[in-house]
């Protein structure tokens, strides 16, 4: 007796499961596609196919994914379901076994199952068909957002609080601290998770992420600039080293310097003198193992000793790193972009001829765009061409003198992972240990 086996998918839900589901026994699949409807005419061809087939008397069972997949709503189900089973075809489900026969209360939870799958479905194709089109996705819009009709649109109350919080992470880059801004001087509170959430979500910079973890660019207006939101990236994966509460701290060697001697890393210690305003600054050992633990050095002359020993190595330094040709990256990033970029100007021709469906374009597009949103964070995640130029400005002293601490802060962070302080007995020296 032969075996016979229907499915039905939906390009923008699923793709086509493997061949092996089956079984060996099963001698041929009918597929009907969902969205064929209008180019066809005909509701699910391949499964009115398969019902002519098995009158001939000679198929003993008919396999399906799901008893759902058999039609629109169980009223169209129940027909194919009963023309099988008087033709004496076992009718099985690889996901919830055979359709039950005679028992009232077993069909009407399985009619039940069937109906709440449907149901599950329609949402999730309205869902996709949304995100084909580049819609936001389901749920309340992100704070600094209202949802218009087809995109999102600008928050003119809350937009301004998120703007400034990320003003604040670029100019300190300090999570913490633009936290703690927001709720002094906005009255809006937020964990730093939150935070974090806000300095790297998509969203702010004008772009829709997905379920399915794809990225669509440009479907709105944004906060966060690209400029700004490339900066933001470098200054979180440059605190990622960093312990949370050291990335916040105000002081630009807080958290880099480590005793060569004890292995400690040295904080830094505000001292002041009784009845006097004045408050002198001290790293110290935050956890000495020694009897005799290691002496406090002033904070000032380690910063003076780290700004010059970087002057004077990082030119060198990154004169001999083995760099990548940067502009030879990015000059292929960019024709990868103008080729999808082709593609995607050749669809709308393409469906008008006919030659693609309108589902199938729209699918083809929403893919195209995620690849290029993909390809322009690639490039933008790429070191500056001009490396060699910025390493002479930072060798001059006088650079370093004229930033604020938390500016120091920033581009020590950015170039150095560690500064060893090496003691030899009353005097002192530093090495740097470089990110690259």
């Amino acid at each position: 007796m032969t075996v016979f086996a229907y499915l039905y998918t939906h390009p923008l839900l699923e793709s086509a499961p493997p061949d092996d589901l089956w079984g060996a026994e099963v001698v041929r699949v009918y597929r009907d596609f969902g969205g064929d409807e209008s180019q066809s005419g005909q509701s699910r061809p391949q499964l009115q196919q398969l019902l002519q087939d098995c009158a001939g008397g000679t198929v003993a069972e008919v396999r399906v994914r799901r008893w759902a997949e058999l039609g629109n709503s169980p009223d169209a189900i129940a027909p194919i379901v009963t023309q099988l089973q008087e033709q004496g075809i076992q009718l099985t489900s690889l996901a919830e076994g055979p359709f039950p026969e005679g028992d009232v209360v077993a069909v009407v939870a399985a009619t039940a199952a069937i109906a709440q799958q449907q149901r599950r479905d329609s949402l999730r194709l309205g869902h996709a068909r949304n995100r084909v089109k580049a819609q936001p996705p389901p749920g309340r819009a992100p704070y600094g957002y209202r949802r218009g009709k087809d995109r999102y649109t600008l928050d003119r109350a809350a937009a301004p609080v998120v703007k400034d919080f990320f003003e604040q992470f670029l100019l300190f880059g300090s999570l913490r601290g633009a936290v703690r801004y927001l709720a002094k001087t906005y009255g809006k509170r937020i964990s730093a998770s939150t935070g974090q959430r806000w300095l790297s979500h998509p969203v702010y910079r004008g772009d829709l992420l997905y379920q399915d973890g794809r990225v669509v660019r440009d479907t709105h207006t944004p906060i966060l600039g690209r400029d700004e939101a490339a900066q933001v990236d470098r200054l979180l994966r440059r605190n990622r080293r960093l312990p949370p509460r050291t990335a916040s701290a105000q002081r630009s060697l807080a958290g880099l310097v480590q005793c060569q001697e004890c292995g400690s890393t040295l904080r830094v210690a505000p001292v002041s003198r009784p009845r006097r305003d004045q408050t002198y600054l001290y790293l110290r050992p935050s956890a000495c193992p020694r009897a005799k633990p290691c002496g406090a050095i002033p904070y000032d002359a380690v910063l003076e000793s780290t700004i010059a020993t970087v002057c004077r190595d990082l030119p060198p330094a990154i004169a001999t790193q083995p760099l990548p040709p940067i502009g030879a990256i990015q000059a292929g990033i960019q024709r990868q972009i103008a080729a999808k970029q082709d593609s995607l100007a050749q669809l709308p021709p393409l469906v008008a001829a006919g030659v693609l469906d309108e589902t199938t374009a729209d699918l083809r597009a929403y893919t195209l765009r995620s690849d290029i949103a993909a390809l322009e964070q690639q490039r933008s995640q790429l070191p500056p061409e001009n490396l060699p130029e910025i390493a002479q400005t930072l060798s001059i002293p006088q650079f370093w003198y004229d930033l604020s601490e938390a500016e120091r802060r920033v581009y020590l962070r950015e170039f150095i992972r560690q500064v060893e302080l090496v003691r030899e007995g009353q005097d002192w020296s530093v090495a740097i240990k470089f990110v690259f």
